[in-house]
C-alpha cells in the first residue's frame, strides 16, 4: 500500500472480533486496510500511510478515540467513521466534534458499514474524475456569500482570507447550501448527498439527521457564526438550513 493509494483504510479498534468484522468489510468493498488496537499507533500509521478512511472506536487504550480522532483530523482530511459501543447521543456529537464525518454505534450490521463504506467510494470516485489532469480548463466553479469564498474544484474555502479549516461533510454541507442559496434544504436531502445517495426516498434514520445537525453546529463554529442571530446558515425550524439572506454569487471564471 503506498501513499497514492487512495482506496486505503486505516482500521483503529482492539477488539479482535471486531476488528475483523470492520477489515472483512472494507476489503470487500475494495479497500486495503491495515488495522491496529490502540490510538497512538492509529494515529501514526494515519500519518504515514495518507488514507482515504478512518474508522475509530472511542474505547481504545491509550489516548480515547475522541482524542485521537483530533490529531487524526489536524494531520488528515480522510473520511472518519467513529464506531462506539456507547449509544449515548452526546458522544454522537462529541466524535463529529472531533473532526470525524460519520458515528456509528455498536452493534451493528456489517450491511450498514458496507452501505456507507459504498457510499464513501461513491464520492471518491466523483472526487477523482473531477481531479485535475493537467488539462487547462475555462470555468472554476466559484461561489462567495459574504465573506465566504468556496472553490468546489480545488476543495478550497476561505474566510475573509483565511482557512477555516473545514472537514470533508462540513465543506460539502457548506457547498451545497451555496449552491441553493435562499431554497431550504432539509435535513433528510443534506443526509442524502453527505452518503452520496442521488435518489430522494431512501431511508434517512434519526441518527443521520443528528448528524447532519452536528456538522452543521461545527460548521456555524468555525464560521464564527450564530443559530440565534445567523450571518451565513439560517435554521427553518422543522424543515432544515439555508443561506441568509445576503450578497451570494456564482463565478465561471477562465
Amino acid at each position: 500500500m503506498t501513499k497514492a493509494d487512495r482506496r486505503a483504510a486505516v482500521i483503529i479498534e482492539d477488539d479482535p472480533d471486531m476488528r475483523a468484522v470492520i477489515v472483512e468489510v472494507f476489503e470487500g468493498a475494495g479497500f486495503d486496510t491495515v488495522a491496529v488496537a490502540d490510538g497512538e499507533r492509529g494515529v501514526q500509521e494515519v500519518i504515514d500511510r495518507e488514507p482515504s478512511a478512518i474508522t475509530i472506536d472511542i474505547s481504545i487504550p491509550g489516548i480515547d478515540g475522541f482524542e485521537a480522532a483530533r490529531r487524526i483530523r489536524a494531520a488528515s482530511d480522510a473520511y472518519m467513521f467513529i464506531i462506539s459501543g456507547r449509544a449515548d447521543e452526546v458522544d454522537a456529537v462529541l466524535g463529529l466534534s472531533a473532526g470525524a464525518d460519520d458515528y456509528i454505534a455498536k452493534p451493528f450490521r456489517p450491511r450498514e458499514l458496507r452501505a456507507r463504506i459504498d457510499a464513501l467510494a461513491r464520492r471518491l470516485e466523483r472526487q477523482e474524475k473531477s481531479a485535475p489532469t493537467g488539462v487547462v480548463t475555462t470555468q472554476a466553479d466559484v461561489m462567495s456569500h459574504r465573506d465566504i469564498t468556496l472553490d468546489a474544484d480545488s476543495r478550497m474555502v476561505t474566510l475573509a482570507g483565511d482557512d477555516p479549516g473545514l472537514t470533508r461533510s462540513e465543506f460539502d454541507l457548506l457547498t451545497a447550501l451555496l449552491r441553493t442559496r435562499r431554497r431550504v434544504r432539509s435535513k433528510a436531502e443534506l443526509a442524502r448527498m453527505l452518503r452520496g445517495d442521488t435518489t430522494d426516498d431512501t431511508y434517512v434514520s434519526d441518527a443521520d439527521e443528528r448528524a447532519v445537525e452536528a456538522h452543521i453546529t461545527n460548521l456555524r463554529r468555525k464560521l464564527g457564526d450564530s443559530s440565534a442571530a445567523p450571518r451565513y446558515i439560517e435554521t427553518v425550524r422543522g424543515v432544515g438550513y439555508r443561506l441568509t439572506d445576503g450578497d451570494t454569487t456564482t463565478a465561471a471564471a477562465g
